[in-house]
Formats: C-alpha cells, structure tokens, sequence
C-alpha cells in the first residue's frame, strides 16, 4: 500500500508482497480470471482493503482469507498478500526483469480446459522455463464442461466432486490431457492437492472465471507457495532507494509522457531522481509526481488518478517526470537518493547489458514492443539460426526501413514487428523500397511467416540456378529415323532418361573419353516444335555440327555435355530439386568422366 495509506506509527514491513503474473492463451480468460479476483477481493473486504495500482492489483491477506474461507489461516501466513501484474500478454511479462531475472516472483498460466494447450500457451511455456520462474496452471472455464451444475466460489475439488459422474470424467479427461501437455514440455504435474512437492511438480488448480469456482484454491496455492518457498526473498530494504521495472510508457493527460512501473524493491518519493533504462542511453531525471488509480469503481475514468507522496514495495506506481520520451518498456528503474549519480547510471547500464542483443553486419531489423519480448524474440531467432542485424523497442519508423534495406540478401531485407506498429511513412517505404514487414502478437507466427517468405525467396532462386544450368540428359539415335544427314542433322531419337532441351550441346562417349558431336539446336514432338523432352519420349531433333554416319550413326547413345562447373553443382547442391531418373543420368555421367578423373566435377 501507499505510505499514505498505512497509520502513523506502523512500521512498513520488511516483507514486500510476492508478484504474481498471469499468463496464456489469448481468449482463454486471463483478464476474466483477474476480474474474477478483484471483483471477489471487493465484495469480501472491506471498502478500500483491495489497492488497484498502475499495471498491477493488491490483494491483502486478510481478504484472501476471507474469499478462501478455511483453506487459508492468515496466522499460518507472515506475508501481506499477492500483487497481481495485470499487463496482458507473455511478452510483457517475458522482461519485466528484476536483479537481472524475471519480474514477476510466481506465475499463474491459464489454460482453457476445452482447447487444452495452443500457440501462446506453449510460448508462454518457453518463457517461464527460460526465466526460471516457479508457477501454476489455472484450468480455467470448467463451467462450460456440459451438464456442470455451478454454485459461486466454492473451492474446485468441493465443486468436482458434486458433479454427475459423466461430468466428472468428462472433466478429468480434459484436466489430464493439460497435465500430458506439461509432461510434452517437460515439466511433471499433477492436481494441485495430490502435489506433495510443488518445486519438483506442478500443480493444475480446476477455476472457473465465470461463476468464480477454484478461486478460493488458486489463492491459497499461491499464498502456500509464496510462503514456503520465497519468503526469504521477499525480505527488501523498505526504506532504501527503490528499485523498480518499466511496464509501459504513455501520454497522461495533464502530465506528458509517463511510465507505469512497479516498484519491487525500496520506497520512491515524489521528490526523488532516478535513473530510467531508455533507447539510447539511461534518463536521468527528477520525479514530479506519483499517481494512483482512486478507487476501482473509477478506475477507467480519466480522471481517475491521484498524486501520493511515495510507494513502497511492491506496488505499481505512475511515474511523473521529464524526458521520459525514449525510456523503454521492460526497462529497470533506480533511485538514486543518497548514491552517486554516476554508479546508478552504470547500474543501470549493466542490467540493459545483460539483456542485449547480438547482433551482426548482415542479418535481420527486429522491432518490439518490450525489452522482454526483444530478448525472448532474440532467443528464439537465435535458436533457429537466423541472425539479427539491429533490434530495438518501439514502432517501426522509416529508418528501420532504411536498415533493413542495407542487408545484402533478398531474405535479411526484412523486418520483424512484434506486437507494435508500423508508422504509416514507414509502410509506404517499406512497399516502395521492396523491405518486406512481418507483424504478429505470437513468436512463433511471426518467425513461420519470416521462414515461410524465405522458403519462397530461394525456392525461385532455385528455379533461377535450374533454368540456367544444364540439365543432365541421355538420347539414343532411333534406326531408320535419319531425316537429314547433316546442315543440321536431323534424326529420331528416344529419350532414355533425364531432360533434354534444345540449345544443348552434345557428346558420344568413346572408352569414358567425352567426344563433343554438336549442338541440339530443336526439338520437334509430332511435327510441333517444343522446349524439352523427357525419359520415354520419341522426338525428333536437329544436331548442328555432325553428318548421319560419319561423326554419329543410328544407334549411337548421345549424352548433353555437362560442364564440369554445372556437374558439381547438380551433385552437390541441387540433387534434390531434379528428377529421380535425372539424378539417375547424372550419376552415370560423372561415373564416366570419374574413370580416367577420379575427380572430376569434385
């Protein structure tokens, strides 16, 4: 709570509030579950007991006593609630860092009992195994199974049990294919009250957002957790300078730009400077005023915020204060108080560093909206081999274009835009300069798009190489099929394997040393003159260069002469984009070119 919330002689607590982020697929009812809470919290305590703060919502002990009931004792507990982070989307949550790891101390991922796991479901998976951080699954809408018989706020197993036994399977059905899911990303779990462990497991509490079923569970999961395994680092210096992460930057009516953060660490006041993570290099600035939403029935108003004169730990707070323009989501928040300026700023520096981008000279421009979701963005790139030539947080603007159009293949002229927007200026050159953008809510998405459109890049520059290269070919002179002797010869041949076109020049074989004849200027099929042919096919074809019973005769095997350059290539590179019985021609030929060179076309 805000220091002009607690009474005048209280102490602040040496234990600050464990934070609780809630993540998952889109539609499968986090913001409904975080109402679920709020809207219990307030109807359970007294006026006032629950604190809506910038980004995030306090719920105190007391009241999560009373909406658990018996499942929570709050003399079993020493810490004074939950903060719920109620910024949506993973990709936030991905870096609002603290010391260097994840923000949030516990995580809530909300799965649809229905749907079971879905695209944002296994990033948000990723997420939590890259940073470490300890959660628990919320099975949410187990209402919407059919034929369950609701009644509001009861615990989830009270609730299962009461069900028909055909809802009960139903359910449990639905409930162990999410656990097998988990198992698949490898992490055991089971129904929260048969976890004995809950470091080594996993535990999937049933809810329901709607009728608020397994609420008063998923509380006291969260509480028990928060206190068995995180007590000791929920113990902060209250009176220190505060430390805090940036959750987004925003015009505020009345103030300019501002940042919503929360503060984990320590108390900030509304006269003290501090040090703000930004695009180029830290902000320094002073703070002119900390504003809290008012009570929650007013929260989206727009007047709905007052000035407080400091917050202490952990809570979210709006931070009033100059040149906050280029500060960055994600970014870290200092006090400086009674340190040097100077150390506060390296600070500061380092725990931007620790999240940087490697980067190199031809590669990828990556746009994001948050340093969390640059870094998990980065990592999965990094992942699949895919490099990154400039990433930064924020909208993509015209010189981001201009970036993505220095790299110096087609595939790397492109930008990533994950979940910002795309200046209007910066469209119209991205289309005018052939930068081609690439924008979605989802990782995975995003980097299947990008993979998608460099899969069709090199497949026409494979068609490109295969119109230019020599394909191989064998042919043999038909008997009594010589039309004209020579000026061009013209003869009927059969096709015995590979693909023969015209403009290709042409060898006899005699004891593996290649004899070039001439050059196959046409190709006719049934009087029609035509590209190519191929294996089985009779055709007839004019040879410039030999006469009919001199330099080649009726029955004679005649080969495309394939430089040395192109046999390589073919062998080497494109193997897999001609035909089978062309591979098949050209393992013959190079296997008589191999017996006077063994390495030929090597």
């Amino acid at each position: 709570m805000s220091e002009q919330d607690q009474p005048a002689d209280a102490e602040p607590s040496a234990l600050r509030t464990p934070i609780v982020a809630v993540l998952g697929h889109v539609d499968h009812g986090k913001t409904s579950l975080l109402d679920k809470i709020r809207g219990s919290a307030v109807s359970e305590g007294e006026a006032g007991a629950i604190t809506q703060h910038i980004g995030s919502t306090a719920v105190p002990l007391s009241v999560i006593s009373d909406i658990a009931g018996e499942l929570v004792n709050p003399d079993d507990f020493d810490l004074p609630g939950l903060l719920f982070i109620d910024t949506p989307g993973h990709h936030s949550f991905s870096t609002l860092r603290s010391r260097g790891g994840a923000l949030a101390d516990i995580a809530v991922l909300v799965v649809d009992v229905n749907d079971g796991f879905q695209p944002q479901t296994h990033e948000a998976i990723d997420i939590l195994k890259r940073t470490a951080t300890p959660f628990i699954v919320a099975a949410n809408k187990i209402d919407t199974v059919p034929g369950w018989n609701p009644e509001a706020d009861r615990p989830s197993k009270v609730a299962i049990e009461a069900q028909s036994d055909r809802v009960e399977s139903d359910l449990n059905e639905n409930l162990y294919e999410i656990i097998g899911n988990l198992s698949d990303a490898g992490f055991s779990a089971d129904m929260y009250w048969r976890v004995q462990d809950f470091q080594a497991n996993v535990g999937v509490v049933p809810v329901s957002a709607e009728t608020g079923e397994g609420i008063p569970d998923l509380l006291t999961v969260l509480m028990g957790l928060s206190q068995r395994y995180m007590k000791d680092e929920m113990a902060i210096d209250v009176g220190g300078p505060a430390a805090g992460t940036v959750l987004e930057v925003k015009e505020t009516q009345g103030f300019g730009t501002t940042i919503d953060a929360v503060i984990y660490d320590g108390t900030i006041t509304a006269d003290d400077t501090i040090v703000v993570g930004g695009v180029n290099n830290p902000i320094v600035t002073e703070v002119r005023a900390l504003l809290q939403p008012k009570p929650l029935s007013e929260i989206r108003a727009d007047e709905a915020f007052e000035q407080v004169d400091a917050v202490v730990a952990a809570e979210g707070v709006k931070i009033a204060a100059q040149d906050l323009d280029d500060a960055m989501a994600g970014a870290p928040i200092r006090v400086v108080r009674d340190r040097d300026v100077e150390e506060v700023i390296e600070e500061v520096r380092a725990e931007l560093a620790e999240i940087e981008v490697e980067t190199q000279e031809n590669g990828l421009t990556v746009k994001a909206d948050t340093l969390g979701s640059l870094e998990a963005l980065a990592s999965t790139l990094a992942e699949e081999e895919i490099p990154i030539m400039r990433a930064e947080v924020g909208d993509v603007a015209p010189r981001d274009v201009r970036m993505a159009e220095t790299a110096n293949t087609p595939q790397r002229q492109s930008i990533l835009a994950f979940n910002v927007d795309v200046l209007d200026d910066a469209r119209d050159l991205a289309e005018q300069e052939d930068v081609k953008i690439f924008e979605n809510d989802v990782i995975y998405r995003l980097i299947e798009e990008y993979e998608e459109h460099v899969a069709e890049i090199e497949e026409a520059q494979q068609e490109q190489v295969l119109e230019n290269i020599t394909r191989p070919a064998r042919f043999e002179i038909l008997p009594d099929h010589t039309f004209r002797q020579s000026d061009p010869a013209v003869v009927g041949v059969e096709v015995r394997g590979g693909l023969l076109k015209r403009n290709s020049r042409v060898v006899l074989f005699d004891d593996s040393e290649p004899e070039r004849v001439g050059m196959l200027k046409s190709i006719q099929d049934e009087g029609e003159d035509v590209d190519e042919a191929r294996t089985g096919e009779r055709v007839a074809v004019s040879i410039d260069g030999p006469t009919v019973g001199r330099q080649i005769t009726e029955g004679d095997e005649l080969w495309v002469e394939i430089p040395e350059k192109h046999a390589k290539i073919l062998e080497q590179e494109l193997a897999e984009d001609i035909s089978a019985d062309e591979q098949e021609v050209l393992g013959m030929y190079l296997d008589k070119h191999r017996k006077r060179d063994p390495f030929w076309g090597k």
